[in-house]
Protein backbone atom coordinates (compact mmCIF):
# COMPACT_ATOMS: atom_id res chain seq x y z
CA UNK A 1 0.00 0.00 0.00
CA UNK A 2 1.62 3.31 -0.63
CA UNK A 3 3.46 4.71 2.30
CA UNK A 4 2.43 5.91 5.84
CA UNK A 5 4.31 6.13 8.81
CA UNK A 6 2.32 5.58 12.39
CA UNK A 7 4.15 5.15 15.53
CA UNK A 8 3.51 2.38 17.60
CA UNK A 9 4.61 2.53 21.61
CA UNK A 10 7.49 0.43 22.24
CA UNK A 11 7.18 -2.58 25.08
CA UNK A 12 10.45 -4.33 25.67
CA UNK A 13 9.87 -8.34 25.53
CA UNK A 14 12.40 -11.25 25.74
CA UNK A 15 10.52 -14.43 24.26
CA UNK A 16 12.18 -17.91 24.93
CA UNK A 17 10.98 -20.25 22.74
CA UNK A 18 13.26 -23.38 23.33
CA UNK A 19 11.44 -25.86 21.39
CA UNK A 20 12.63 -24.07 18.10
CA UNK A 21 15.80 -22.14 19.16
CA UNK A 22 14.44 -18.88 18.95
CA UNK A 23 16.91 -16.76 20.11
CA UNK A 24 17.13 -13.06 21.18
CA UNK A 25 20.26 -11.08 19.97
CA UNK A 26 21.06 -8.43 22.18
CA UNK A 27 22.15 -4.57 20.96
CA UNK A 28 24.89 -3.60 22.69
CA UNK A 29 25.90 -0.54 25.11
CA UNK A 30 23.16 1.89 23.89
CA UNK A 31 20.21 0.39 25.24
CA UNK A 32 18.05 -0.16 21.99
CA UNK A 33 15.34 -2.88 22.62
CA UNK A 34 16.77 -6.68 21.51
CA UNK A 35 15.68 -8.39 18.38
CA UNK A 36 15.42 -11.53 16.83
CA UNK A 37 17.99 -13.81 15.30
CA UNK A 38 17.92 -13.67 11.54
CA UNK A 39 17.48 -17.15 9.49
CA UNK A 40 21.20 -17.80 8.77
CA UNK A 41 20.42 -18.09 4.94
CA UNK A 42 19.61 -14.29 5.19
CA UNK A 43 22.87 -12.98 6.30
CA UNK A 44 24.01 -12.23 2.39
CA UNK A 45 20.68 -12.44 1.04
CA UNK A 46 19.32 -9.68 -1.60
CA UNK A 47 15.24 -9.66 -2.20
CA UNK A 48 13.89 -8.88 -5.33
CA UNK A 49 10.25 -8.17 -5.60
CA UNK A 50 7.65 -9.93 -8.04
CA UNK A 51 4.37 -8.70 -9.43
CA UNK A 52 3.04 -11.89 -11.41
CA UNK A 53 0.10 -10.12 -12.75
CA UNK A 54 2.56 -7.47 -14.61
CA UNK A 55 5.33 -9.98 -15.28
CA UNK A 56 4.95 -11.86 -18.20
CA UNK A 57 1.76 -11.70 -20.91
CA UNK A 58 0.59 -14.61 -19.09
CA UNK A 59 0.28 -13.23 -15.48
CA UNK A 60 0.97 -16.68 -14.02
CA UNK A 61 3.03 -18.55 -11.21
CA UNK A 62 3.77 -21.23 -14.07
CA UNK A 63 5.08 -18.32 -17.03
CA UNK A 64 7.10 -16.79 -13.88
CA UNK A 65 8.54 -19.58 -13.22
CA UNK A 66 10.73 -19.72 -16.45
CA UNK A 67 12.99 -16.35 -15.35
CA UNK A 68 13.90 -18.43 -11.93
CA UNK A 69 17.32 -19.69 -13.51
CA UNK A 70 18.17 -15.74 -14.49
CA UNK A 71 17.23 -14.19 -11.11
CA UNK A 72 19.21 -17.14 -9.51
CA UNK A 73 22.44 -16.34 -12.18
CA UNK A 74 21.72 -12.27 -10.85
CA UNK A 75 22.10 -13.41 -7.33
CA UNK A 76 18.98 -12.88 -5.85
CA UNK A 77 18.41 -14.45 -2.30
CA UNK A 78 14.64 -13.65 -1.31
CA UNK A 79 11.76 -13.45 -4.05
CA UNK A 80 9.32 -12.12 -2.68
CA UNK A 81 5.49 -11.76 -4.22
CA UNK A 82 3.18 -9.42 -3.56
CA UNK A 83 0.06 -10.80 -2.67
CA UNK A 84 -0.99 -13.89 -3.86
CA UNK A 85 -4.54 -13.93 -2.73
CA UNK A 86 -7.92 -13.41 -4.45
CA UNK A 87 -8.85 -9.45 -4.93
CA UNK A 88 -12.31 -8.87 -3.60
CA UNK A 89 -15.00 -7.76 -6.40
CA UNK A 90 -17.27 -5.16 -4.23
CA UNK A 91 -16.01 -1.55 -4.76
CA UNK A 92 -13.18 -2.55 -6.69
CA UNK A 93 -10.59 -0.02 -7.87
CA UNK A 94 -10.14 -0.21 -11.86
CA UNK A 95 -10.94 -3.87 -13.86
CA UNK A 96 -8.73 -5.80 -11.95
CA UNK A 97 -8.44 -4.58 -8.55
CA UNK A 98 -5.83 -4.14 -6.11
CA UNK A 99 -3.66 -6.87 -4.77
CA UNK A 100 -4.21 -5.73 -1.24
CA UNK A 101 -8.22 -5.73 -1.23
CA UNK A 102 -8.04 -9.13 0.18
CA UNK A 103 -11.17 -11.53 -0.23
CA UNK A 104 -9.76 -14.58 1.16
CA UNK A 105 -6.96 -15.47 3.32
CA UNK A 106 -6.12 -18.90 2.35
CA UNK A 107 -6.74 -19.00 -0.79
CA UNK A 108 -4.84 -18.13 -4.56
CA UNK A 109 -5.53 -15.56 -7.11
CA UNK A 110 -7.16 -17.88 -10.11
CA UNK A 111 -5.45 -15.33 -12.41
CA UNK A 112 -2.62 -16.64 -11.35
CA UNK A 113 -2.81 -20.39 -11.28
CA UNK A 114 -3.51 -23.18 -8.88
CA UNK A 115 -1.96 -23.65 -5.27
CA UNK A 116 -0.23 -26.63 -6.94
CA UNK A 117 1.30 -24.16 -9.39
CA UNK A 118 2.49 -21.84 -6.71
CA UNK A 119 3.84 -25.13 -4.43
CA UNK A 120 5.59 -25.62 -7.76
CA UNK A 121 6.98 -22.42 -8.16
CA UNK A 122 8.42 -22.28 -4.27
CA UNK A 123 10.18 -25.87 -4.60
CA UNK A 124 11.88 -24.84 -7.50
CA UNK A 125 12.71 -21.92 -5.87
CA UNK A 126 14.21 -23.50 -2.95
CA UNK A 127 16.15 -26.25 -5.47
CA UNK A 128 17.80 -23.09 -6.45
CA UNK A 129 18.75 -22.31 -3.22
CA UNK A 130 16.65 -19.00 -3.26
CA UNK A 131 13.75 -18.37 -0.48
CA UNK A 132 10.31 -17.15 -0.90
CA UNK A 133 8.25 -14.83 1.58
CA UNK A 134 4.32 -13.59 0.25
CA UNK A 135 2.77 -10.32 1.12
CA UNK A 136 0.38 -10.24 3.54
CA UNK A 137 -2.16 -7.91 4.42
CA UNK A 138 -3.17 -7.99 8.19
CA UNK A 139 -4.84 -4.63 8.44
CA UNK A 140 -7.97 -4.76 6.11
CA UNK A 141 -9.81 -6.51 3.62
CA UNK A 142 -11.98 -6.11 0.52
CA UNK A 143 -14.96 -5.44 1.38
CA UNK A 144 -16.46 -8.98 0.67
CA UNK A 145 -14.04 -10.65 2.13
CA UNK A 146 -15.27 -13.81 3.56
CA UNK A 147 -15.16 -13.01 6.97
CA UNK A 148 -17.52 -10.09 6.48
CA UNK A 149 -20.06 -12.96 6.37
CA UNK A 150 -18.43 -15.22 9.13
CA UNK A 151 -17.10 -13.37 11.39
CA UNK A 152 -18.69 -9.22 10.96
CA UNK A 153 -17.02 -8.70 14.50
CA UNK A 154 -13.57 -9.15 13.12
CA UNK A 155 -13.64 -5.52 11.97
CA UNK A 156 -14.40 -1.93 12.66
CA UNK A 157 -17.50 -0.15 12.24
CA UNK A 158 -19.10 3.33 12.82
CA UNK A 159 -21.77 4.57 14.85
CA UNK A 160 -23.88 3.31 12.52
CA UNK A 161 -22.68 0.17 12.35
CA UNK A 162 -20.83 -0.14 9.00
CA UNK A 163 -17.63 -1.06 7.61
CA UNK A 164 -15.07 1.47 8.05
CA UNK A 165 -12.46 2.18 5.29
CA UNK A 166 -8.45 3.26 6.29
CA UNK A 167 -8.17 6.69 4.91
CA UNK A 168 -9.42 7.24 1.39
CA UNK A 169 -8.63 3.43 0.35
CA UNK A 170 -12.37 2.84 -0.47
CA UNK A 171 -12.52 -0.50 -1.77
CA UNK A 172 -10.71 -2.26 1.66
CA UNK A 173 -12.26 -2.11 4.98
CA UNK A 174 -10.42 -1.83 8.41
CA UNK A 175 -9.84 -5.23 10.79
CA UNK A 176 -10.30 -4.39 14.80
CA UNK A 177 -7.42 -5.76 16.94
CA UNK A 178 -9.58 -5.02 19.75
CA UNK A 179 -10.88 -8.44 18.99
CA UNK A 180 -8.36 -11.13 20.25
CA UNK A 181 -10.58 -13.90 18.05
CA UNK A 182 -9.27 -11.96 14.99
CA UNK A 183 -5.25 -12.40 16.37
CA UNK A 184 -5.89 -16.42 16.21
CA UNK A 185 -7.98 -16.20 12.85
CA UNK A 186 -4.65 -13.97 11.58
CA UNK A 187 -2.00 -16.43 13.13
CA UNK A 188 -3.84 -19.63 11.21
CA UNK A 189 -3.99 -17.95 7.77
CA UNK A 190 -0.99 -17.32 7.85
CA UNK A 191 0.49 -20.57 9.15
CA UNK A 192 -1.84 -22.12 6.27
CA UNK A 193 1.02 -20.81 3.95
CA UNK A 194 3.48 -21.83 5.66
CA UNK A 195 2.44 -25.53 6.43
CA UNK A 196 0.77 -25.71 2.74
CA UNK A 197 3.22 -24.29 0.02
CA UNK A 198 6.49 -24.06 2.53
CA UNK A 199 7.01 -20.55 2.57
CA UNK A 200 9.93 -18.42 4.15
CA UNK A 201 8.18 -15.77 5.81
CA UNK A 202 6.02 -12.38 5.14
CA UNK A 203 6.07 -9.24 3.81
CA UNK A 204 3.93 -7.52 5.81
CA UNK A 205 1.47 -4.74 4.69
CA UNK A 206 1.37 -1.21 6.50
CA UNK A 207 2.78 -3.44 9.87
CA UNK A 208 2.74 -0.32 12.03
CA UNK A 209 -0.80 -0.13 11.44
CA UNK A 210 -1.17 -3.25 13.22
CA UNK A 211 -1.13 -3.60 17.01
CA UNK A 212 2.95 -4.11 17.66
CA UNK A 213 1.68 -6.66 20.00
CA UNK A 214 0.52 -9.02 17.90
CA UNK A 215 3.23 -9.25 15.82
CA UNK A 216 5.26 -10.14 18.98
CA UNK A 217 2.83 -12.99 19.51
CA UNK A 218 2.73 -14.40 16.15
CA UNK A 219 6.06 -14.58 15.21
CA UNK A 220 6.90 -17.21 17.90
CA UNK A 221 4.26 -19.46 16.96
CA UNK A 222 5.12 -19.32 12.78
CA UNK A 223 8.77 -19.74 13.88
CA UNK A 224 7.37 -23.06 15.46
CA UNK A 225 6.35 -24.28 12.29
CA UNK A 226 9.50 -23.11 10.84
CA UNK A 227 12.00 -20.59 11.28
CA UNK A 228 11.11 -17.70 9.09
CA UNK A 229 12.21 -14.08 7.88
CA UNK A 230 9.99 -11.27 8.17
CA UNK A 231 10.16 -7.77 6.39
CA UNK A 232 7.87 -4.67 7.93
CA UNK A 233 6.46 -2.34 5.73
CA UNK A 234 7.35 0.41 8.26
CA UNK A 235 10.49 2.06 9.36
CA UNK A 236 9.94 1.64 13.16
CA UNK A 237 12.87 1.08 15.20
CA UNK A 238 10.70 -0.84 17.72
CA UNK A 239 9.00 -3.15 15.01
CA UNK A 240 12.55 -5.08 15.29
CA UNK A 241 11.46 -6.76 18.52
CA UNK A 242 9.51 -8.93 15.82
CA UNK A 243 10.60 -8.41 12.24
CA UNK A 244 13.66 -9.25 10.49
CA UNK A 245 13.79 -6.04 8.40
CA UNK A 246 12.03 -2.32 8.07
CA UNK A 247 12.03 0.07 5.04
CA UNK A 248 14.70 2.21 4.58
CA UNK A 249 12.50 4.96 2.95
CA UNK A 250 14.97 7.46 4.69
CA UNK A 251 17.60 6.22 2.49
CA UNK A 252 15.40 6.80 -0.33
CA UNK A 253 14.40 10.23 0.35
CA UNK A 254 17.62 10.94 0.75
CA UNK A 255 18.34 9.55 -2.55
CA UNK A 256 15.47 12.00 -4.09
CA UNK A 257 16.60 14.86 -2.80
CA UNK A 258 19.85 14.21 -3.84
CA UNK A 259 18.94 14.33 -7.18
CA UNK A 260 17.58 17.66 -6.96
CA UNK A 261 20.36 19.35 -5.25
CA UNK A 262 18.72 19.69 -2.11
CA UNK A 263 20.90 17.00 -0.60
CA UNK A 264 24.91 15.82 -0.39
CA UNK A 265 27.19 13.39 0.71
CA UNK A 266 27.64 15.25 4.42
CA UNK A 267 23.69 14.51 4.85
CA UNK A 268 24.17 10.79 4.44
CA UNK A 269 26.94 10.61 6.77
CA UNK A 270 24.70 12.42 9.32
CA UNK A 271 21.86 9.95 8.36
CA UNK A 272 24.02 6.63 9.04
CA UNK A 273 25.27 8.33 12.15
CA UNK A 274 21.91 8.75 13.62
CA UNK A 275 20.83 5.52 12.20
CA UNK A 276 23.27 3.52 14.36
CA UNK A 277 21.39 5.18 17.35
CA UNK A 278 18.62 4.75 16.62
CA UNK A 279 17.99 1.37 15.61
CA UNK A 280 19.41 -2.49 16.85
CA UNK A 281 22.68 -3.05 15.94
CA UNK A 282 21.64 -5.96 13.91
CA UNK A 283 18.22 -4.49 12.54
CA UNK A 284 18.20 -5.54 8.56
CA UNK A 285 17.06 -2.29 6.58
CA UNK A 286 15.48 -2.70 2.86
CA UNK A 287 17.55 -0.33 1.06
CA UNK A 288 15.68 0.72 -2.67
CA UNK A 289 15.25 3.01 -5.33
CA UNK A 290 12.34 1.60 -6.24
CA UNK A 291 8.97 -0.55 -5.44
CA UNK A 292 5.68 -0.88 -6.62
CA UNK A 293 4.32 2.37 -5.27
CA UNK A 294 7.40 4.16 -5.65
CA UNK A 295 6.56 3.02 -9.37
CA UNK A 296 3.55 3.52 -9.95
CA UNK A 297 2.22 6.41 -7.82
CA UNK A 298 5.69 8.47 -7.42
CA UNK A 299 7.48 7.95 -10.83
CA UNK A 300 9.73 5.38 -12.31
CA UNK A 301 13.60 6.04 -11.78
CA UNK A 302 13.90 7.99 -15.01
CA UNK A 303 11.63 10.56 -13.33
CA UNK A 304 12.52 10.72 -10.11
CA UNK A 305 16.54 10.34 -10.25
CA UNK A 306 17.16 11.29 -13.93
CA UNK A 307 20.93 10.43 -14.36
CA UNK A 308 21.90 9.53 -10.72
CA UNK A 309 19.59 5.83 -11.53
CA UNK A 310 22.22 4.13 -11.94
CA UNK A 311 24.35 5.75 -9.45
CA UNK A 312 22.31 4.87 -6.52
CA UNK A 313 20.63 1.62 -8.08
CA UNK A 314 24.68 0.69 -6.79
CA UNK A 315 24.98 2.53 -4.02
CA UNK A 316 21.67 0.99 -2.37
CA UNK A 317 23.69 -2.46 -2.89
CA UNK A 318 26.42 -1.81 -1.15
CA UNK A 319 25.62 0.52 1.79
CA UNK A 320 24.53 -1.02 4.94
CA UNK A 321 21.21 -2.97 5.00
CA UNK A 322 19.65 -5.70 2.02
CA UNK A 323 19.03 -4.31 -1.57
CA UNK A 324 15.80 -4.88 -2.86
CA UNK A 325 15.08 -4.80 -6.75
CA UNK A 326 11.06 -4.50 -8.20
CA UNK A 327 11.11 -7.02 -11.17
CA UNK A 328 12.04 -4.91 -14.27
CA UNK A 329 14.68 -2.46 -13.07
CA UNK A 330 17.25 -4.90 -13.98
CA UNK A 331 15.49 -4.21 -17.79
CA UNK A 332 15.91 -0.33 -17.36
CA UNK A 333 11.84 -0.73 -16.07
CA UNK A 334 11.14 3.07 -17.52
CA UNK A 335 7.61 2.99 -17.63
CA UNK A 336 4.78 3.38 -14.36
CA UNK A 337 3.03 -0.28 -14.42
CA UNK A 338 -0.25 0.28 -13.91
CA UNK A 339 -1.98 -0.76 -10.44
CA UNK A 340 -4.92 -2.10 -10.96
CA UNK A 341 -4.73 -3.09 -15.02
CA UNK A 342 -2.61 -5.47 -17.15
CA UNK A 343 0.62 -3.36 -17.97
CA UNK A 344 3.13 -5.55 -18.86
CA UNK A 345 6.85 -5.10 -17.77
CA UNK A 346 9.11 -4.54 -21.11
CA UNK A 347 11.59 -6.90 -21.12
CA UNK A 348 14.87 -6.43 -22.96
CA UNK A 349 18.53 -6.31 -22.54
CA UNK A 350 20.09 -3.71 -20.15
CA UNK A 351 23.13 -2.93 -18.68
CA UNK A 352 21.32 -2.85 -14.89
CA UNK A 353 20.91 -6.73 -15.23
CA UNK A 354 24.50 -7.14 -15.32
CA UNK A 355 25.28 -4.20 -12.78
CA UNK A 356 22.88 -5.96 -10.47
CA UNK A 357 24.51 -9.24 -10.46
CA UNK A 358 28.47 -8.40 -9.82
CA UNK A 359 27.02 -6.59 -6.95
CA UNK A 360 24.69 -9.03 -5.85
CA UNK A 361 27.38 -12.19 -6.45
CA UNK A 362 29.84 -9.88 -4.34
CA UNK A 363 27.30 -9.70 -1.83
CA UNK A 364 26.90 -13.33 -1.37
CA UNK A 365 30.78 -13.92 -1.38
CA UNK A 366 31.98 -10.87 0.75
CA UNK A 367 31.45 -10.84 4.91
CA UNK A 368 32.14 -6.73 4.36
CA UNK A 369 29.35 -6.47 2.32
CA UNK A 370 26.20 -8.81 4.34
CA UNK A 371 23.61 -7.81 6.57
CA UNK A 372 23.30 -6.37 10.25
CA UNK A 373 26.01 -7.48 12.41
CA UNK A 374 27.09 -9.90 10.16
CA UNK A 375 28.55 -7.14 7.46
CA UNK A 376 31.27 -4.82 7.64
CA UNK A 377 30.17 -1.04 9.61
CA UNK A 378 30.12 1.69 7.43
CA UNK A 379 33.53 3.85 7.69
CA UNK A 380 33.06 7.01 6.52
CA UNK A 381 36.41 8.32 4.33
CA UNK A 382 37.12 12.30 4.46
CA UNK A 383 37.14 13.54 0.52
CA UNK A 384 36.74 17.33 0.92
CA UNK A 385 34.44 17.97 -1.30
CA UNK A 386 30.68 17.90 -0.35
CA UNK A 387 29.04 16.23 -3.16
CA UNK A 388 31.45 12.86 -2.34
CA UNK A 389 30.26 10.26 -0.72
CA UNK A 390 33.10 7.57 0.14
CA UNK A 391 33.26 5.05 2.61
CA UNK A 392 34.78 1.67 3.37
CA UNK A 393 32.96 -1.82 4.86
CA UNK A 394 35.27 -4.12 6.16
CA UNK A 395 34.56 -7.85 7.91
CA UNK A 396 36.97 -10.78 8.84
CA UNK A 397 39.17 -9.71 5.94
CA UNK A 398 36.56 -8.54 3.82
CA UNK A 399 36.78 -4.76 2.75
CA UNK A 400 35.76 -2.44 -0.27
CA UNK A 401 36.13 0.80 -0.72
CA UNK A 402 33.37 2.73 -2.42
CA UNK A 403 33.76 6.13 -4.06
CA UNK A 404 30.70 7.70 -5.40
CA UNK A 405 29.88 11.61 -7.03
CA UNK A 406 26.39 12.85 -6.21
CA UNK A 407 26.92 16.21 -8.51
CA UNK A 408 26.56 16.67 -12.03
CA UNK A 409 30.13 17.97 -12.47
CA UNK A 410 33.16 16.51 -12.84
CA UNK A 411 35.32 15.98 -9.70
CA UNK A 412 38.90 15.62 -9.45
CA UNK A 413 40.25 15.08 -5.92
CA UNK A 414 42.71 13.80 -3.15
CA UNK A 415 42.24 11.53 -0.35
CA UNK A 416 44.26 11.21 2.42
CA UNK A 417 43.33 8.39 4.73
CA UNK A 418 45.26 5.18 6.21
CA UNK A 419 42.30 2.95 6.03
CA UNK A 420 42.43 3.07 2.26
CA UNK A 421 46.21 1.97 1.17
CA UNK A 422 46.15 -1.71 0.09
CA UNK A 423 46.02 -3.74 -3.13
CA UNK A 424 42.34 -3.41 -4.69
CA UNK A 425 40.63 -4.96 -7.84
CA UNK A 426 37.94 -2.49 -9.54
CA UNK A 427 34.76 -4.75 -9.44
CA UNK A 428 33.61 -3.69 -12.86
CA UNK A 429 37.29 -2.98 -14.82
CA UNK A 430 39.03 -5.80 -13.19
CA UNK A 431 41.39 -3.83 -13.12
CA UNK A 432 43.98 -3.95 -10.21
CA UNK A 433 45.26 -0.83 -8.46
CA UNK A 434 47.77 -0.14 -5.11
CA UNK A 435 46.43 2.60 -3.00
CA UNK A 436 48.43 4.39 -0.81
CA UNK A 437 47.57 7.78 0.81
CA UNK A 438 46.99 10.49 -0.99
CA UNK A 439 44.90 8.55 -3.68
CA UNK A 440 43.73 10.65 -6.70
CA UNK A 441 40.30 10.13 -8.05
CA UNK A 442 38.91 11.20 -11.16
CA UNK A 443 35.08 10.87 -11.07
CA UNK A 444 32.80 11.51 -13.99
CA UNK A 445 29.23 13.05 -12.99
CA UNK A 446 26.99 10.51 -11.04
CA UNK A 447 29.56 8.30 -11.51
CA UNK A 448 31.80 5.72 -8.93
CA UNK A 449 34.06 3.50 -8.27
CA UNK A 450 33.64 -0.06 -6.48
CA UNK A 451 37.04 -1.52 -5.22
CA UNK A 452 37.72 -4.67 -3.49
CA UNK A 453 40.63 -5.16 -1.63
CA UNK A 454 42.76 -8.04 -2.60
Amino acid sequence: MTRHFFKVKSILIIIVFSFISFSILANGENGKDSILTHPAWSVNSTIYEVNVRQYTPEGTFKAFAQSLPKLNEMGIGILWFMPINPIGELNRKGSLGSYYSVKDYTAINSEFGTIEDFKTVVNQAHALGMHVIIDWVANHTSFDNVWTKTHPDYFKKDKNGKFVSPFDWTDVISLDYNNKELWNSMRDAMKFWIEQCDIDGFRCDVAAMVPLEFWKWVRPQLDAVKPIFMLAEASEPELHQAFDMTYNWQLKDLFVDCAKGKKNAEDFYKYYDKEKNEYPVDAYRMDFTSNHDENTWNGTDKERFGPAAETFAVASALLPGMPLVYNGQEAGLDKRLLFFEKDLIDWKENKMRDIYTKLFQLKKENKALWNGASGGEFQKITAGDQNIFAYVREKDGNKIAAFFNFSALKKQISISDSKLEGTYKNLFTGMVIQLSSPYQLILEPWSYQILIKI
